[in-house]
């Protein structure tokens, strides 16, 4: 017993040595910490503050983009993704499930809320399932999902269905001006957050405007990450986007888009163009065109992804004259009553010849009349002879046609002015094989609508600080060039009235009543696939550049609609579609702008007096000084018959119709109605045959040729809109430079 204890002895002292060395490795450790502060290099503070302090994203809003008078255009709003939670580590109480125990169930109950099939749900669950995923998303249909939808799913009360929360972009109107604002595509950033980044119109334009900057959150935190009573927090607030005001008028927007709509119902074209400008302002009130698409969902955009208005150029056929008029105008070579032989042109010996779209003409007329009828020869013959190709080229330039005009809206073409043989340089001077766009068309018109100043086009208004409300940037009018007189531009439009308001011209379709509407119809060739003009009565862009009131304009209108599809005695008639664009635009706007109407000047009437018996002479001169249009029948000298008959009443201008003594000969009735050829057969016992309507085009009998009694009278009737589109075979001349209107 007592030779054991040596040896306890020994092993006691062993422990203690092994503990007290331990010990003092401890105590050297512990103070080695305590004056480095460091573990393996590691600073503890820095750890701990990992550990327990967190940071956290404050998301930014985009700006908000509002029309003119504050209406909301597109805005951020809250949506929702909806998430299923599979994993079975979530539920802690089988009485409160909190991940997906009934497939079958589940994926009935969400088919009814979200477009995918029960099957399709069923199968991302199942398969989330095999592959032991802690939770899945159902991908575009599951996102996006607004708050009421969300709601509605809440309430099912399905087990492991939940929901993160995110915002999109909201477009309250739908397709309205779509090309204009554009639309938003979600970007990850390197926070690890999502950011809206504009992929077209003004949301890509200003997008750094509309972009705000988020801000940061850091807090302290106790192990379970619940923020500790007296942590430190600091806050760097985000900044919201700007908000961004454009010139765009709601009202006078769904105005066009209404009408766009319902051409396209009824007329199927390929496409329409159309803007609405103050000329006061150069300001853009509306913009649209077919096909479009939805914002928000992106439908329709595969159909087209130009702004057609800004991003295409084309040939914008005869509304290029009002430009050719008014540098003549200006220059003092247009005299409206000189007259030209109309039909057909050869700029030079070797080029080729150029036709008037009716191919034939209309005889010797005035260049008034040429204006009127939309004469290819007219403008021919005053770009060459009167304005001369040089002068005629810094026209071009003066109305911006060889440069974009720098509106706010991304890719923005110039115009493709061919300038350099002299059948292009006549060709270019009614509208066809130079190729501009419709906002250079606008730009351009405002100098004729806001006496000679020029506008450069805007469609954003103003940008606005979200936060404070302070305007950052604002629009002002600005004159980009002053091409024509204000005299010219109010002769001009003088001019381009009486394309609306007389019998010849080719504007009939644009009356509008109360107000007066100067404007340019245009029908343009469309260039096929083997580089010739697509053939065909129906194929081509037909459009209208307008504005009113004309001695005041307050609006400029443009409608171009191509290829629509017309039928029966519709066919080739490209006015239809394109007015029942422009005038209940044009009305409607002016309506809600409250610009009264004019008071119209109502054309005397009065009661015929008898004049058969009378000297065939001071019966002519007693109608005209009274405004009537005399014509007379025959080669005598006394009054025979008279239509109207005397006592009728019959209004200012109207045709008279005198019989005289001697043997009688057929006037030249181009242009006539049917009602007043109808009076010259009942006078001369003419057996009468129409056919068609409008005006007369052709007759039988010619000029100056003897009436018998008895004879037929065959007339061929016309509208403008009729003969302003060629026949076969003039589009068989289309390799010989001829355009119509």
């Amino acid at each position: 017993m007592n030779k054991k204890q040596p040896y306890m002895n020994v092993g006691a002292a062993i422990l203690f040595g092994i503990f007290g060395l331990l010990f003092f490795v401890l105590i050297c450790r512990y103070f080695s910490i305590e004056i480095s502060g460091e573990v393996n290099g590691q600073p503890l503070a820095a750890k701990a503050q990992q550990k327990y302090k967190h940071e956290g994203t404050l998301q930014a809003s985009r700006g908000i983009i509002y029309d003119r008078k504050g209406m909301v255009i597109a805005e951020d709003t809250a949506a929702y993704t909806l998430i299923a939670i599979l994993d079975k580590k979530m539920t802690t109480n089988p009485k409160n499930p909190q991940h997906v125990t009934d497939l079958n169930k589940t994926a009935n109950e969400l088919s009814k809320y979200i477009d995918l099939d029960e099957s399709e749900i069923y199968s991302i669950l199942s398969n989330g399932k095999k592959k032991k995923r802690f939770q899945v998303e159902f991908g575009k249909e599951g996102k996006d999902i607004d708050y009421n939808t969300k709601k509605k799913i809440e309430s099912l009360k399905l087990p492991g269905i939940t929901f993160s929360r995110d915002s999109k972009r909201y477009y309250p109107n739908g397709i309205f001006a779509s090309h204009v604002v554009g639309y938003t595509d979600r970007t990850q950033q390197k926070d690890g957050t999502y950011n809206s980044v504009g992929q077209m119109g003004i949301e890509k334009t200003l997008n750094d405007q509309l972009t705000g900057e988020n801000g940061k959150i850091n807090y302290e935190s106790d192990l379970w990450g619940y923020i500790l009573p007296d942590g430190k927090e600091k806050i760097s607030p985000a900044k919201n986007g700007n908000d961004v005001y454009l010139t765009i008028d709601q009202k006078i927007q769904t105005f066009l888009e209404d009408a766009m709509g319902q051409v396209v119902k009824e007329y199927k074209p390929k496409k329409i163009i159309a803007v609405v400008a103050d000329p006061k302002t150069g300001d853009i009130l509306a913009m649209g065109q077919r096909p479009s698409f939805q914002p928000e969902t992106r439908d329709g955009i595969a159909k087209s992804w130009h702004n057609e208005a800004i991003e295409t150029s084309y040939e914008p056929g005869s509304t290029m004259k009002i430009f050719t008029l008014a540098a003549a105008v200006q220059e003092g070579v247009f005299n409206p009553n000189e007259k030209y032989q109309s039909g057909s042109y050869r700029v030079t010996e070797k080029s080729q010849v150029i036709h008037d779209h009716n191919y034939s003409g209309w005889g010797s007329i005035t260049y008034l009349e040429g204006v009127q009828r939309s004469s290819n020869v007219a403008f021919a013959k005053i770009a060459k002879e009167k304005l001369g190709f040089e002068k005629f080229r810094e026209y071009l330039s003066k109305f911006g046609f060889d440069k974009p005009t720098g509106i706010e809206l991304p890719d923005e073409t110039s115009g493709k002015i061919q300038y350099h043989y002299p059948i292009e340089k006549i060709t270019t001077a009614y509208g066809q094989g130079t190729a501009i766009t419709a906002i250079q068309q606008i730009q351009a018109a405002t100098a004729i609508a806001n006496d000679g100043k020029m506008l450069k086009p805007h469609i954003v208004e103003k940008i606005v600080n979200h936060d404070t409300g302070k305007t950052i940037k604002e629009t002002a009018p600005e004159v980009v060039s002053t091409p024509i007189s204000a005299e010219t531009a109010k002769e001009v439009r003088d001019i381009l009235e009486t394309v609306v308001t007389s019998p010849k011209g080719t504007g009939g379709r644009y009356k509008i009543d109360g107000y007066s509407v100067a404007g340019k119809t245009g029908t343009a060739n469309i260039p096929g696939p083997n580089g010739k003009y697509l053939p065909g009565v129906n194929n081509y862009i037909f459009s209208f550049l307008g504005m009113a009131p004309k001695d005041n304009p307050k609006l400029i209108v443009y409608v171009a609609v191509q290829q629509p599809h017309l039928e029966g005695m519709e066919a080739g008639q490209g006015a239809i579609p394109v007015s029942a664009i422009f005038n209940p635009v044009m009305k409607n706007s002016l309506h809600y702008l409250n610009i009264q109407p004019s008071k119209l000047e109502v054309a005397a009437i009065n009661k015929l007096p008898k004049f058969i018996g009378d000297s065939v002479d001071e019966t002519v001169k007693g109608l005209k000084s009274d405004g009537f249009e005399p014509i007379v029948l025959g080669s005598g000298d006394k009054v025979v018959g008279q239509l109207p008959k005397a006592g009728t009443t019959i209004m200012e201008g109207e045709k008279v119709i005198i019989q005289t003594d001697g043997k009688l000969t057929a006037p030249d009735m181009t242009g006539w109605s049917l009602r007043d050829v109808m009076k010259v057969a009942n006078l001369a016992d003419l057996k009468l045959t129409s056919k068609g309507k409008g005006f007369v085009t052709r007759q039988n009998i010619k000029p100056k040729e003897p009436l018998k009694s008895g004879d037929y009278l065959i007339v061929d009737l016309k509208t403008p809109e009729e003969q302003s589109i060629k026949s076969e075979n003039s589009n068989q001349q289309s390799d010989e430079n001829s355009v119509q209107d």
